[in-house]
C-alpha cells in the first residue's frame, strides 16, 4: 500500500466545525467544548451507527446515544451536579458505559474511570483522591465500592449498569431523575472549556499510590485530532475502530471522544478482549483500524494458528503502550501488506500522541509534530543533549500537556521542569532526521553495579531467536551487584530452545553489564495488566518466586 502522508484535513475539518459550535453559542472558548461538540455531531448524523458491542451484538445509533446521553445529563442536574463535580465509571465496555461518559462531557462533570478489578483498598485510596459524587459500575463490584466508601466515610451513590438485589440500576437511575425535555432543545451547560478538567486518567495504580491526570477538554481537542492526521476524508475518515483495552487506557477515551466527532463506528466489547474472541470480532466485524498493545498483537499473529484470523480488513494498526519491536512490526506486514502499521507513543498526560509515525522508518516512533516542544536530558547532568543518537530523558511542552495531578501538588511539581516543560520519564534518542526512538521508562531501568540495563534492548535481542514467540525481562534484587538481570521467555509452538542458548545469544551480543546473571524462565504466556502492557510487577514476582535456569 502507499504510505499516507500527513496533512491537514482534520485539522480543518475539525476548525470548520468548532466555528459552527462557537457561531451558535456566541463563547469564544466553546471550541474546546467536548460536549457541545459532540451535541452537534450526534445531531448532524442521526442515522450513523456509533457503537457496537460485539459480545452482545447490540448497537446504538447517533440517534439513540444523544437521547440516553441527554437525559442522563437531566439526572445530573437534578442531582444539582455542577462543573467541577465527578463521577467514576468503572465497568466493562458495553455500550451503556458511554451514556453518564457523554452526559458528564455535556455538564462539566468531571470523569474518573477507573480500573474495575481494583481491590478495597485500592478503591478507598483512589475514592479519597477524587471523592465522586456517583459511582457507575456493574452490581458484583457494588459491595465493595460501598466497603470502600464507608472506610473513608464519602457518601456516593451508586448505580449499576446492570440490575442489582438493592441498588439502583441505570435505567431506574434515569426514570427516577430525568426531566422531560425536548431533546432538540437540550443545551450542553456554559464553562470555561479551556481550562475545565474533562477526565481524571489513573496513571500510576499497580507502582505505589494512585495519581490521575488532569486532562482537560483543550488537551483533547487539540491532542485526538493527530491520531487522524494521516487520512483525508472527514467526517467518516475510518469505517470501524476496534477498541482494544478498557476505557481507563488512553487510547479507548480519545476513541469514545473521536467517534461521534469524526462519525465512524466504534467496535467495543463487554467481555475480555482474549485471543479467540478477537479473531471472532475481526472475522464477523470487518474493522478497519485499531490500536493495540505490542504484547497482545504478538499472541494475534502466532504462525501456527494466525490462519484462523483475516487481517486484511485492517488498513490502519497502531502500536503503542510499550516498546514495539521492529520484528512485529515486519511480521504484521507479512500477514497484512495493505495495512498501516506503526509505533505510536503517546501518554494519559499529553492526552493524545507525542510523534507523527513514518512507515519509512518503523523502528521510531516518528517525527516531531507542529503542536509540540522537545527536548532530550541527560539524566544525570540535567543538560540538554543536542546531539543525535544520544539517549536522554524526553521532555515535551504543549498546550495538550495535562493540567497536573489531581489534588497532588508534590506529583505535579516534580513532573514539570522551569518554563512548564514536562518531564515524561521516558528515555528517548533522536537520529541526524530527527526520527524519535524509544528506548526505556526510566523507573523500568535495571541498575548492574554502576551501569543502567534497558530491559527493551535485552528483549529486542533475544527476540531474533527463531524459537523465541515473546519475551520480558526484569531484574532480582542482589545486595552486592544491585539488578540481575531475568528473561521471561515464551516458546514458539512445536519449537525448542534451552536457556543457555538464550543467554549465549546475549553473550554474543551485549557488553557484560547486560548478560543475564539473573538466568531464564519459561512461560506459558507473559503476565499483562488490564491494559494489555506487560505487568510489570507480576514479572518482578514471576523471577522472585520461580525457580529461574
Amino acid at each position: 500500500m502507499a504510505q499516507r502522508r500527513i496533512n491537514d484535513a482534520v485539522q480543518w475539518y475539525m476548525a470548520e466545525l468548532t466555528s459552527r459550535v462557537v457561531a451558535e453559542s456566541g463563547i469564544p472558548s466553546d471550541r474546546f467544548h467536548l460536549g457541545k461538540i459532540i451535541l452537534r455531531c450526534l445531531k448532524d448524523y442521526p442515522d450513523a451507527v456509533l457503537q457496537i458491542d460485539g459480545a452482545t451484538g447490540e448497537s446504538d445509533t447517533n440517534a439513540s446515544m444523544l437521547e440516553k446521553s441527554v437525559k442522563c445529563a437531566t439526572c445530573f442536574r437534578s442531582l444539582d451536579l455542577e462543573p467541577g463535580d465527578v463521577i467514576v465509571l468503572m465497568a466493562p465496555n458495553h455500550i451503556a458505559l458511554s451514556v453518564p461518559f457523554y452526559a458528564a462531557l455535556y455538564t462539566g462533570v468531571i470523569i474518573a474511570v477507573v480500573d474495575r478489578t481494583l481491590e478495597v483498598k485500592e478503591l478507598q485510596d483512589t475514592f479519597s483522591i477524587n471523592e465522586p459524587k456517583i459511582i457507575f459500575c456493574q452490581s458484583e463490584k457494588a459491595p465493595d465500592i460501598q466497603v470502600a466508601l464507608n472506610e473513608i466515610d464519602l457518601n456516593a451513590t451508586i448505580v449499576t449498569f446492570d440490575k442489582g438485589d438493592y441498588l439502583c440500576d441505570l435505567t431506574e437511575f434515569i426514570e427516577k431523575y430525568a426531566y422531560d425535555i425536548h431533546i432538540e432543545e437540550f443545551k450542553a451547560t456554559d464553562f470555561d472549556a479551556e481550562n475545565s478538567t474533562a477526565i481524571l486518567i489513573s496513571t500510576s495504580g499497580t507502582t505505589g499510590l494512585p495519581k490521575a491526570a488532569e486532562v482537560t477538554h483543550k488537551n483533547f481537542t487539540i491532542a485526538a485530532p493527530y491520531f487522524w492526521s494521516r487520512f483525508t476524508t472527514f467526517p467518516g475518515p475510518t469505517a470501524m475502530a476496534l477498541v482494544g483495552s478498557p476505557l481507563q487506557w488512553l487510547t479507548a477515551i480519545d476513541t469514545f471522544i473521536a467517534s461521534p466527532i469524526l462519525k465512524f463506528t466504534r467496535l467495543q466489547t463487554s467481555i475480555p478482549l482474549t485471543q479467540e474472541f478477537a479473531y471472532y470480532l475481526i472475522n464477523t466485524y470487518k474493522p478497519t483500524y485499531t490500536v493495540l498493545s505490542p504484547t497482545f498483537m504478538a499472541t494475534l499473529i502466532k504462525e501456527e494458528i494466525v490462519e484462523k484470523c483475516d487481517f486484511s480488513c485492517l488498513d490502519t494498526i497502531f502500536l503503542g503502550g510499550s516498546a514495539v519491536p521492529l520484528k512485529l512490526i515486519e511480521d504484521i506486514r507479512n500477514i497484512t501488506p495493505n495495512a498501516e502499521v506503526l509505533n505510536v507513543y503517546g501518554m494519559s498526560e499529553l492526552a493524545g500522541i507525542a510523534f507523527s509515525g513514518d512507515m519509512a522508518c518503523p523502528a521510531s516512533c516518528g517525527k516531531p509534530m507542529n503542536c509540540f516542544q522537545y527536548r532530550i536530558i541527560d539524566i544525570d547532568t540535567q543538560e540538554d543533549i543536542y546531539d543525535p543518537n544520544v539517549q536522554g530523558e524526553l521532555w515535551i511542552k504543549g498546550p495538550s500537556i495535562f493540567k497536573g495531578y489531581y489534588k497532588n501538588s508534590a506529583a505535579t511539581e516534580e513532573a514539570f521542569a522551569d518554563d512548564e516543560w514536562f518531564k515524561t520519564g521516558d528515555m528517548f534518542y533522536r537520529d541526524e532526521n530527527w526520527y524519535f526512538y524509544f528506548v526505556e521508562r526510566i523507573k523500568l531501568l535495571l541498575k548492574y553495579k554502576s551501569n543502567h540495563v534497558s530491559p527493551v534492548e535485552v528483549e529486542n535481542v533475544i527476540r531474533q531467536h527463531p524459537s523465541v514467540q515473546d519475551v520480558a525481562v526484569t531484574g532480582v534484587e542482589d545486595s552486592e551487584c544491585g539488578d540481575l538481570p531475568v528473561a521471561c521467555v515464551v516458546i514458539r509452538e512445536g519449537h525448542d530452545v534451552t536457556a543457555d542458548e538464550i543467554k549465549q545469544l546475549v553473550k554474543d551480543t551485549l557488553s557484560d553489564a547486560k548478560q543475564l546473571r539473573g538466568g531464564v524462565i519459561f512461560l506459558n504466556s507473559i503476565p499483562v495488566t488490564a491494559t494489555t502492557k506487560v505487568h510489570r510487577r507480576k514479572l518482578k514476582d514471576i523471577a522472585k518466586n520461580v525457580e529461574r535456569q
